[in-house]
């Protein structure tokens, strides 16, 4: 081979491996990858009244622990396709969980949103006052804020703990994906041989009590979760305990207004949407031992005629001993209605309670137009929590 041949043959491959080192060198563009799909957010629907049967609208009138709904008495953690179909037997509007019903944050986040996928966002509630009462809060596995009591928190003197108690809450509880808390307490603690609500009230003195209590709701609702006040007309002058029996203040009106008014007065001026009557009786008052929760004077003429309260009333459980050992559970809804109540709470027998309410409509004793007057007070409610929360959806 000539000298030339091997020239030319290196000439080439230095070629090439120039070419080779300049592909290699140049960028290579990565692929676009495709854009990321936000998940939509999950909304939610209430019907108008007209929509609903009569059924329904009495359904929305009862507020129940998710395993009544079965008739059962064994707390409920979750259901099955059983158990939904159980809920169009008894369309109820509202669900209340307690410690039984929450074992971890990954199940009660399952648990809240199964339940507000029933039919017209089902509310559901919870007794969150901090404290003693508080079904998350004394559950170690969540790791929340907690507090002694609220008494503690009543005796700084600081509105602003109080507020603040109401936001750490309620923040936890919407992460929760709860609706109403059953706070704050608005008694007023002036017995001191009252056992049921002692420290669980901000204080002896109406005035710091109706402050706290009315900066403790604010603070949830600027969390987008509703308050309640309790437990009307004041719970904190009685040595009884209604959960076990009777229970009654002999204060006449006149001195409640100047005491246990003054907290319920303040939290109306402050928003309050739902206020919880307390069976306790008031016989200097309305002349009889019937509890306030079934007096039509206590809760019609005293609190919305005269306090000018306009949201919803709710019971305290109908399943307590103030009115199990002395009414039938069907008598005692229709009383509660009668008297201006819009949610039973905790009604134990669905079949007897919801043919109680269809059979008083069908014989004239309560009016349709009264079961509506409630259901739209509900359904507002409902709406006005998805709209705050942003997941409201259209009809």
């Amino acid at each position: 081979m000539s000298r030339n041949y091997w020239i030319n043959l290196g000439l080439a491959l230095l070629v090439l491996l120039t070419s080779c080192n300049k592909i290699s060198q140049d960028p290579v563009p990565e692929p676009t990858p495709p854009p990321i799909q936000e998940p939509d957010p999950v909304t939610y629907t209430v019907r108008d009244l007209s929509e609903m049967t009569l059924r329904e609208k009495i359904g929305q009138m009862i507020n129940v622990r998710p395993e009544t709904l079965e008739g059962s008495t064994v707390p409920r953690t979750g259901f099955d396709l059983k158990y939904r179909e159980t809920f169009k037997k008894f369309p109820v509007g509202g669900f209340t969980l307690f410690a039984a019903n929450i074992t971890s944050p990954g199940q009660v986040s399952m648990f809240t949103e199964q339940l507000h996928s029933f039919r017209d966002y089902p509310l559901l509630c919870i007794d969150e006052e901090g404290g003693t009462v508080a079904r998350i809060g004394r559950n170690v596995l969540f790791g929340v804020i907690t507090y002694e009591n609220m008494y503690s928190v009543g005796s700084t003197g600081n509105k602003v703990e109080a507020y603040m108690a109401g936001q750490n809450i309620g923040d936890y509880l919407f992460k929760y994906q709860f609706d109403v808390d059953f706070a704050p307490v608005a008694d007023v603690f002036t017995n001191p041989n009252n056992k049921v609500i002692g420290k669980r009230a901000f204080s002896s003195d109406p005035t710091v009590a109706a402050e706290m209590s009315s900066q403790f709701l604010l603070g949830l609702k600027d969390k987008k979760v509703e308050g309640c006040l309790k437990h009307f007309p004041g719970h904190g002058d009685t040595d009884t305990d209604t959960h076990t029996g009777y229970a009654e203040t002999l204060k006449s009106w006149n001195e409640l207004l100047e005491c246990e008014m003054i907290p319920f007065k303040k939290g109306i001026e402050a928003g309050a949407r739902v206020i919880m009557t307390a069976h306790v009786a008031a016989p200097n008052i309305t002349g009889d031992a019937k509890p306030a929760s079934l007096s039509q004077l206590m809760l019609t003429e005293k609190l919305r005629k005269e306090l000018g309260y306009k949201g919803i009333i709710i019971t305290d459980a109908i399943e307590m001993g103030a009115i199990a050992n002395n009414y039938p559970v069907g008598e005692a809804c229709l009383l509660a209605i009668e008297a201006g109540v819009d949610i039973l709470l905790l009604p134990l027998s669905l079949d007897e309670v919801f043919g109680a309410i269809t059979k008083a409509v069908e014989d004239g004793r309560i009016t349709e137009k009264r079961i509506d007057e409630s259901v739209e007070r509900i359904l507002q409610l409902k709406r006005d929590i998805l709209k705050s929360r942003g997941i409201w959806a259209e009809n």
